[in-house]
C-alpha cells in the first residue's frame, strides 16, 4: 500500500468513526430539529439536493430543510434575505445546525468531514476543467478553509442586487483558490486544525 493509499485509508477510518459517534451523540438534537421543522412548516424534514462528489460522481446531499418546500428548480444560493427561509430555517441557517445532516453522508462514502465544500452540477460546470478534475479527486467536505472564510455569505449575498452574479464571480474564485490549495497540502494534521477552527468560528 503506498503513501496516498493508506492516508487514504486512515482519513476514511477517522471519517466513519467520528461521524458515527456524532450521529450517535447529536440523535437527541436531531430528534429536536425535526420536530421544530414539522412543527413550523409542513413539508420533509430533511432537503435532498444534487451535488457533484468525487471523481465526478452525483450524489444527493442531506440537509435540515430550511425553506418552505417546493421544486428544486429555482435559485440555487440562499441569501440571508431570501423570502424562502422559514422561521425555523433562519435559525437554523444562523447556528449552522443545517449542515449536521451531513454526517449521514460522510458515514456512507459521499463525504469526508473535510474537503473542498460539494457544488451542485450547475456552478461546479463553471470552474476551468484542469481546476475542476483536481478538485473532484478527493470526496467533498462538511467543512474547510473556504466555508470557515465564509461562514457569514448568506449575508454577504444578501448584500448584493444579483446574488447569484456576486457568488459566480467574487465568491467561486476564492473558494476555487481554496480547494486547489487544500488538494495539494491536506494531511491528517491540517484536518484536525480545520475541524478545530470550524468549531471555534461556530462557537
Amino acid at each position: 500500500m503506498n503513501l496516498n493509499c493508506a492516508r487514504d485509508a486512515a482519513k476514511r477510518t477517522t471519517d466513519v468513526l467520528l461521524s458515527a459517534f456524532g450521529l450517535i451523540v447529536l440523535a437527541p438534537l436531531f430528534a429536536f430539529i425535526a420536530l421544530r421543522i414539522k412543527l413550523d412548516t409542513p413539508g420533509p424534514v430533511f432537503f435532498r439536493q444534487q451535488r457533484v462528489g468525487r471523481g465526478g460522481r452525483l450524489f444527493r446531499i442531506h440537509k435540515f430543510r430550511t425553506m418552505h418546500a417546493q421544486p428544486d428548480d429555482g435559485l440555487q444560493i440562499t441569501p440571508a434575505n431570501d423570502a424562502r427561509i422559514t422561521r425555523a430555517g433562519h435559525w437554523l441557517r444562523r447556528a449552522k445546525l443545517d449542515e449536521l445532516p451531513q454526517l449521514i453522508d460522510v458515514l456512507a462514502g459521499e463525504m469526508s468531514l473535510v474537503g473542498p465544500r460539494p457544488e451542485v452540477p450547475r456552478y461546479m460546470a463553471l470552474y476551468p476543467p484542469e481546476a475542476r478534475e483536481r478538485i473532484l479527486s478527493v470526496r467533498p467536505g462538511v467543512t474547510d478553509r473556504a466555508a470557515i472564510e465564509f461562514r457569514d455569505e448568506a449575508r454577504l449575498l444578501a448584500a448584493s442586487l444579483d446574488p447569484e452574479r456576486a457568488y459566480v464571480e467574487q465568491v467561486m474564485p476564492i473558494k476555487q483558490r481554496y480547494y486547489l490549495d487544500y488538494v495539494q497540502r491536506h494531511s491528517f494534521g491540517g484536518d484536525a486544525r480545520i475541524l478545530l477552527d470550524t468549531l471555534r468560528a461556530l462557537f
